[in-house]
C-alpha cells in the first residue's frame, strides 16, 4: 500500500515537472517576438574581450543603449536577436570575429497601468500577452462601486495620440462583447471609473 502511495506521488511530481517545462518552453518561445523597450536591462558580452562585457546595459527612455566603441544604438522596437546581430556587425568594425551575446536580464518595458476602482491599482509587468480581463484579475478585481460596464483602455498610438478602447466587463463575463477583451500592449492604461 505504501509503495502504491509513493508511486502515485512520484507520478504526480513527474506530471508537474512536465507541465512546468512545457509552460516554460511556451513562454521562452514567446520571447522570440518580444521587442525591447525603455527600462529593459540587458547583459552584453563580447566573447574573448572581458573589457567589452557589461552586465547592466539599460535601454534609455529614448530607446537607445550606449556601449564602448559603438556609442549609441537603437534598441527599443527590436528583438534581442535583431539587436545582437546589429551589435555584432557594428562591434566587428573594431574587434574582428567576436561573437556577441545579449541577454535580457530584467524586464522593465512591458508594463500596464491599472487605475481607478480596482482593489490593487498600480503598475504591472506583463510576463506575456495579457487581456483586459486578465489585467483586472491581476489588480484583484473591481471594487463594489466600480462602473464595470464603462471601462476604458487608454492606448497611445504610433502617432502619439491617445486612443480609447471601451470594455464592458458585464457583457464580457456573460459571453457577449468578448471582442472588446483585447490583448494589452506595453504602456496601456486600464481605467476603471
Amino acid at each position: 500500500m505504501k509503495a502504491l502511495k509513493n508511486f502515485r506521488i512520484s507520478m504526480a511530481v513527474a506530471a508537474c515537472v512536465v507541465c512546468l517545462s512545457l509552460a516554460w518552453s511556451a513562454q521562452a518561445g514567446s520571447m522570440d517576438s518580444f521587442t525591447l523597450g525603455a527600462g529593459d536591462v540587458l547583459e552584453v558580452s563580447v566573447w574573448g574581450d572581458e573589457s567589452l562585457t557589461r552586465p547592466n546595459v539599460i535601454v534609455r527612455p529614448d530607446g537607445k543603449i550606449s556601449f564602448p566603441l559603438i556609442g549609441d544604438m537603437q534598441a527599443a522596437g527590436k528583438t534581442v536577436e535583431q539587436l545582437r546581430k546589429e551589435f555584432e556587425t557594428r562591434i566587428g568594425e573594431y574587434v574582428s570575429d567576436a561573437p556577441v551575446t545579449i541577454m535580457l536580464q530584467q524586464l522593465g518595458s512591458a508594463q500596464v497601468y491599472i487605475v481607478g476602482k480596482v482593489n490593487r491599482p498600480g503598475v504591472y509587468l506583463m510576463s506575456g500577452q495579457i487581456t483586459v480581463l486578465q489585467a483586472l484579475a491581476l489588480a484583484g478585481g473591481m471594487t463594489p462601486y466600480a462602473e464595470s460596464d464603462d471601462i476604458l483602455v487608454v492606448r497611445i498610438g504610433s502617432d502619439g495620440k491617445q486612443k480609447y478602447l471601451p470594455f464592458n466587463y458585464v457583457k464580457a463575463v456573460a459571453g457577449d462583447g468578448l471582442d472588446e477583451n483585447v490583448p494589452l500592449k506595453p504602456g496601456d492604461t486600464v481605467l476603471v471609473p
